[in-house]
C-alpha cells in the first residue's frame, strides 16, 4: 500500500510535465538552425550518437548494466528505428518547409494516434471526451493548413508537403510511444535501453545518410555544435527518458499531453526567431487545437 499523498503524487507528475515542455517547446528552434549547411540526416545521426552515448554512461553511472539479450537487442533496433530513424528524419525535412512553430503544432495531435494505439494494442478505452477533444483539435490543424498554404513563401504545394511530412513523423512517434508502453519495454532498464535504441537509430541514421547525402558534414558554427549538444543531451537523453518513464507510469495517451503547451512555446520562439506570420487563419487553427487538447485534457479517464 503506497504512502505517498495525492499532493506528491501529482507533483511526480506535474514536474517531469513541465520539464519535458519547456525542453521539447524549445527544440524547434534549435533543429531550425541546424537545416544551414549540414544534410539533414547526418544532424539527426550526431544528435543520436550524442544521446545514446549519454545514456548509455549514465546506465553504467546507475548501475544498470550495459547487456541486453537478444530480445532486448531486436527490440531496441525497431524503437530506435521508429523513434530516432523515421521520426526524426521526418522532423527535420518538415522544418524544410513550414516554421518550427506550425511543425510543433502538428505533433500536438500526438495525442490522438496514441490514444487510438492504445486501444487497439493495450486494451486502453478511449473516453468520450477524448474523442471530442481530438476532433476539435483536427479541425485546427485544418485551419493551419489552409494558413501555410496561403502564405507560406514556397508555394502551397511544398508548405502541404510540410504538413504531411511532420504528420508521418508523429505517426511513427506514436508507435514508438506505444512500445514503451509493453512489458517488453518494462523488462529492461529504462537508460539500457534507450541507449541501445538511440545507437542503434544513429547508426541507421548513418547509413541512410551516406547513402543518400554523401560523405560527413560538419557546420563549423559554434551555435550548430552547440545545437548538438543541446538537443543530443537535454533534448533527447534528459527528455526521452523522463517522458519514456510517464509512459510506462500514466500511458502513451495521458503523456502525450505534454503535446498541448509544445506548440504554445514552440511558436513564441517561431514569432520572435523566425518572423512567423500569424493570420485569423492561424489563430483559430492554433486556438482549435488547443482547445481541443485542454477538453481530452480535462476528461477525468480519457484512457480506462
Amino acid at each position: 500500500m503506497s504512502n505517498a499523498s495525492p499532493q506528491s503524487t501529482r507533483l511526480s507528475v506535474l514536474v517531469p510535465f513541465a520539464i519535458v515542455t519547456l525542453i521539447w517547446g524549445s527544440t524547434w528552434i534549435v533543429i531550425r538552425d541546424q537545416l544551414s549547411v549540414v544534410p539533414p540526416s547526418w544532424s539527426v545521426t550526431y544528435r543520436f550518437a550524442v544521446a545514446g552515448v549519454t545514456m548509455l554512461a549514465w546506465a553504467a553511472l546507475r548501475g544498470d548494466g550495459l547487456r541486453l539479450d537478444a530480445r532486448g537487442v531486436r527490440f531496441a533496433v525497431l524503437l530506435g528505428l521508429a523513434q530516432f530513424v523515421f521520426n526524426f528524419n521526418f522532423v527535420y525535412r518538415a522544418e524544410q518547409h513550414i516554421t518550427s512553430g506550425v511543425v510543433a503544432v502538428v505533433y500536438a495531435l500526438l495525442l490522438v494516434p496514441n490514444a487510438v494505439l492504445a486501444r487497439i494494442f493495450l486494451g486502453q478505452k478511449m473516453g468520450r471526451q477524448l474523442i471530442i477533444g481530438s476532433a476539435i483539435a483536427m479541425a485546427g490543424v485544418a485551419l493551419l493548413f489552409l494558413h501555410e498554404a496561403r502564405l507560406s513563401p514556397v508555394g502551397p504545394a511544398q508548405a502541404l508537403l510540410g504538413i504531411a511530412i511532420a504528420l508521418a513523423g508523429v505517426l511513427c512517434a506514436s508507435i514508438a510511444n506505444i512500445m514503451q508502453a509493453t512489458e517488453t519495454a518494462k523488462a529492461y532498464p529504462m537508460a539500457t535501453m534507450l541507449g541501445w535504441a538511440m545507437l542503434s537509430g544513429a547508426a541507421i541514421d548513418g547509413l541512410f545518410a551516406l547513402a543518400t547525402a554523401g560523405p560527413p558534414a560538419f557546420d563549423p558554427r559554434p551555435s550548430y555544435a552547440g545545437g548538438i549538444l543541446y538537443l543530443g543531451v537535454l533534448g533527447s537523453a534528459l527528455t526521452f527518458s523522463i517522458y519514456f518513464r510517464l509512459i510506462r507510469t500514466i500511458g502513451p495517451a495521458k503523456a502525450a499531453y505534454t503535446s498541448v503547451l509544445i506548440p504554445v512555446i514552440a511558436m513564441l520562439f517561431s514569432t520572435l526567431f523566425e518572423g512567423y506570420r500569424w493570420s485569423a487563419l492561424a489563430e483559430g487553427g492554433a486556438g482549435l487545437v488547443l482547445a481541443g487538447l485542454v477538453v481530452a485534457l480535462r476528461a477525468r479517464r480519457p484512457n480506462r
